[in-house]
Parts: structure tokens; sequence; C-alpha cells
């Protein structure tokens, strides 16, 4: 009977946790630090043991979205874009179609799944936002940011991973007069829209910066590093960034008072001050070396370890004053994620790479090329329960990770 009662009990748990759970682009906090231990400190020399694969996404770039109970990701089959739900161990469990996806040049979907509230949220590159049942796919809104707001495409389809916060969803049309907007997260109705600086949208997924007296929502569009009120929409700065194809992929970092932007095309990162009370930032320093194109960048220890594009290096630059510590060539250039103590870096060309962050420069422990899938080595890495998702366009692997 008691152990009837507790099996009850713990049912009850994992479906409480699942509906309450929320799993976005590039973790908890999207800094690219996955809260895991016990994991390999070194891999055998072909790399972890490989638990399945799952070889028919159709094109696309979008990482993982784990959680308690299922996997998602998303696919181009055709023209159409497909949300795929699959279970731990790597089974199909549903998908939905969802929409024209983005195929002409760098064929695929774009954006991963945000999972909240037992419900996903996809942005198709045509702007298409749709909100479906995670447990069946089905569909329970849609907002077309083009015609229902004064939304437009830009050169290689709009790109953001959505970000929710205070029950609300966040997105950029890049309109002039709903650049960025916020919507119920339940309805798709609109809780508020700004003009911000009326520049097109710029593959930039969001951060929510926490202040002592308000919430900050910044984001990069074509030219400008924005903030605004995230409670209202109320556009409180601009601090201008321009790059030569007005492309910005990466979510900032946030530390302290201190927000580090950054993308590619040689145009590097700056630091900014913001104000105690969000009204204006100022800047602190500029590198232009980490000029990664939309791979991320993680924040260890006052450290800021992610590559370069035109370098094809990766670099260590300290946090406080934007001097470079240390580059290298440990990989090809691309996307860069952190656990237990260790760097795990997925370059262009394929390559994982086990790397350790030390003073005098990067460890290069192990590493192992990425057997299945097809086109271009762009999804973000995740790593959840000890096990690490790698997503090559057509194919996705699992690779244990968890320490003997």
């Amino acid at each position: 009977m008691k152990r009837a009662l507790l099996l009850i009990v713990f049912a009850f748990m994992v479906v409480h946790i699942s509906a309450q759970e929320m799993v976005q682009w590039r973790g908890a906090n999207r800094d690219g630090i996955y809260n895991e231990s016990s994991l390999m400190k070194q891999w055998p020399e072909n790399g972890p043991k490989l638990l399945w694969h799952f070889d028919d996404l159709g094109d696309g770039h979008s990482s993982a979205t784990v959680t308690v109970n299922a996997i998602y990701t998303s696919g181009m089959v055709g023209d159409k874009g497909v949300v795929y739900a699959l279970d731990l161990n790597g089974k199909l469990l549903w998908k939905a179609e969802y929409g024209v996806e983005w195929n002409e040049s760098w064929n695929g979907v774009r954006s991963t799944p945000l999972f909240y509230n037992d419900k996903l949220y996809v942005m198709s590159s045509f702007g298409k936002v749709v909100c479906l049942n995670a447990k069946t796919g089905g569909l329970i809104w849609t907002v077309d940011l083009f015609k229902d707001y004064d939304g437009v495409n830009i050169k290689w389809g709009v790109t953001e991973n959505l970000l929710v916060d205070d029950n609300k969803l966040y997105c950029t049309p890049g309109g002039k007069t709903a650049n960025i907007i916020a919507l119920d997260p339940n309805s798709g109705k609109l809780i508020w829209k700004s003009t911000g600086n009326g520049e097109e949208s710029a593959y930039c997924s969001p951060l929510i910066v926490k202040l002592a007296s308000k919430k900050l929502l910044v984001t990069q569009t074509a030219n400008s590093i924005i903030g605004l009120d995230a409670s209202n929409g109320k556009y409180l700065w601009r601090f201008e960034h321009i790059n030569t194809y007005a492309v910005h992929p990466n979510t900032p970092l946030y530390s302290n008072g201190n927000l580090f932007c950054f993308s590619g095309y040689g145009k590097g990162g700056v630091m900014l001050k913001i104000a105690e009370d969000g009204s204006s930032v100022s800047e602190v320093w500029r590198n232009t070396s980490i000029d990664n194109q939309m791979g991320g960048a993680v924040l260890l220890n006052g450290k800021i370890y992610g590559s370069g594009q035109k370098s094809r290096s990766w670099f260590c630059i300290d946090w406080a004053s934007g001097k470079e510590i240390y580059s290298e060539k440990i990989a090809g250039n691309g996307n860069i994620i952190f656990a237990d103590g260790m760097l795990y870096c997925y370059g262009d060309n394929g390559e994982v790479v086990l790397t350790q962050p030390i003073d005098s420069g990067f460890k290069r422990i192990s590493s192992f090329k990425v057997p299945y899938g097809a086109n271009q080595h762009w999804a973000h890495l995740v790593i959840r329960d000890k096990k690490l998702y790698v997503r090559h366009g057509t194919s996705l692997m699992v690779y244990s990770l968890a320490a003997n």
C-alpha cells in the first residue's frame, strides 16, 4: 500500500514538473551553460557512446528541446516546416506541419522550438508564429507577423528563438509600428507593441535582463542594440552596432550591470554598462577579435569564451577589460556550451571537441566527427540528463556523457 502511494505521488510530481517546465534556446538562462554534473572528463578514442540517432528530420538548423518526457525539434520536408516529438529513446511520438519554410539559400528551419507549460512555440522563416499542444502536436493558435502586424522579411528569412517571461511571449516582427511585440502565450493576443528603433529584425534571439527596478528586453535589430521595458514595451535606449549584412544572431550575455553584445563579419563585441534604472547604456570596451557569426559565447569566472569568424580561432577574453587572454585554433568556427567544468565546441567542420579552459589556453581533451546528417553543422549543442544532443541537418544524435 505504501509503495503504491509513493508511485502515485511520484507520478503526480512528474506531471506537475512537466506542466511547469520551460525549456529554451541555449539553456535555462540562454547563456549556453548547462547545470549538469558527473560527466566524463575524457571521451573514448571514437567519442562518447552513441545511444541512438533519428535520421528523418528534413533540412534545418534547429537544436533539440529536451524536456522531462520528450524531445522536440523541427525540420523542412519539401517546402513545409515540421515539428517532431520524440520520446527519450528516439521513438517518434508525433509530427506536425506548421507552414512554409526557407528553401532558398541555406535551406531549412532556422529556429528551435520553445517549450512552456505543455505548449510549443515556433517561429517560421516567413514570420509565422505557431503554438502547438506539446502532447499531441495540435494547433492552439497562430499569428502571422507579416500580415497581422507590419513585419517584413529579411535576406535569409526571419530567425528568432522565441522568449517567454512573466507570461509574455516576445518576438520581433521588425516593422515600423510593431517592431517588437509581446503576446499572450495562451491565446496569441497582443499585450503590447513597440516601435523600437523601426529597423528590420536581425536574426537575434532576445534576452531578459533583471534589474532592481525593472526587467529589460534586450535584442539587436539591423543596426542597433536596443533596450525596452519588458513589462510594457517602452523604448528606453539604442546603441549603434553595424556590420556588413545586418546579421546579429547571438543572444547577448549579461552580468552585474554589464551587457556584452557581439556579431560576425569582423564587427566583434562591445561591452555596455546599463544604468541602474535601465534608462541608458554607455560603452565600456570593444574587441573586434571575437566576431562570432552565430555560435554564441559563454561567460565563466570573468572570462568570455567563443570563436571568431574571420580568424577561425577560438578566444578567451577578459570580461572586465575586453583584452584577449589567449586564442587557439581548436576546432572549426562554431558554437559553444559549458557543463561540469568543460567546454563543448561544435565546429562547422563537423567536429565536436571537449576542452578544458585553463589559465594558459584551451586544453583540448577529446573529439569526434559527427557521423550522420547532411549540410551545415550549425545547430547548437544541448546537454540534459548526462546526454549530449547533436543536430546535423537531417539527423539528431544522442550521446551518453555519464561518468562510469
